[in-house]
């Protein structure tokens, strides 16, 4: 079936059905047995996969239902960026030498991609939020010199006021570009955390949005 919808959690902007759903709803994507085609993040976790953004959580797991934190998020993009050296250590107390996000915490520090929590900490095993996940890819896009220049009005969303300010500006940048949409037509769910599945959908709409 082509339905949308199944285990998103009621997340209704973000439950497209796949865009070929001719195969039946048990194929999986490439040898991840969690994610078949019938679940509307099948096309999302496809790309992120094949483009090598993200990784199965085992060789045969995706994971689509757990979360995604901090650490992961940076790690991703520091993948995208081709893993490029770093000679400084962590500024964080946090994030301990020799981790898998150590490198990438570090770089996307130096490049004022993150800066932590203001405390001396960083948060690497916290669950990311919709609204730091914005704030993340906004500051990588614009460390792209990519154009961030566009801007939605959120006064249709009755919990925008919710927004921290550090990230306003982010969120209506990445609603104007589709890459965070609401969460029902009327909330935006800042501060609601981002399931593997849907980092994978935003992130290949982050992707999509700025390869055009």
């Amino acid at each position: 079936g082509g339905h949308s919808g199944g285990s998103s959690g009621g997340n209704a902007a973000d439950t497209q059905p796949p865009a070929d759903n001719t195969t039946g709803s048990a194929v999986q994507t490439g040898s991840f047995r969690d994610v078949n085609t019938g679940n509307w993040y099948y096309s999302a976790v496809e790309y992120v996969a094949k483009k090598g953004i993200m990784t199965g959580i085992s060789a045969n797991s995706f994971g689509p239902n757990m979360d995604t934190t901090r650490g992961m998020i940076v790690t991703i993009l520091y993948r995208l960026e081709n893993e490029p050296a770093v000679s400084q250590a962590a500024v964080f107390d946090d994030v301990k030498a020799n981790q898998y996000y150590e490198k990438a915490v570090v770089w996307a520090n130096a490049n004022g991609i993150v800066t932590g929590y203001g405390n001396g900490l960083f948060g690497p095993n916290d669950t990311i939020t919709r609204e730091q996940m914005a704030a993340i890819l906004y500051r990588y896009a614009s460390y792209k010199g990519y154009d961030v220049s566009a801007k939605n009005d959120l006064a249709a969303f009755s919990d925008a006021g919710d927004i921290s300010k550090y990230a306003v500006d982010a969120m209506k940048w990445a609603n104007a570009e589709g890459i965070i949409t609401g969460v029902t037509s009327s909330t935006i769910v800042p501060a609601g955390s981002a399931v593997r599945a849907q980092a994978a959908s935003i992130l290949m709409r982050f992707c999509e949005s700025v390869e055009n």
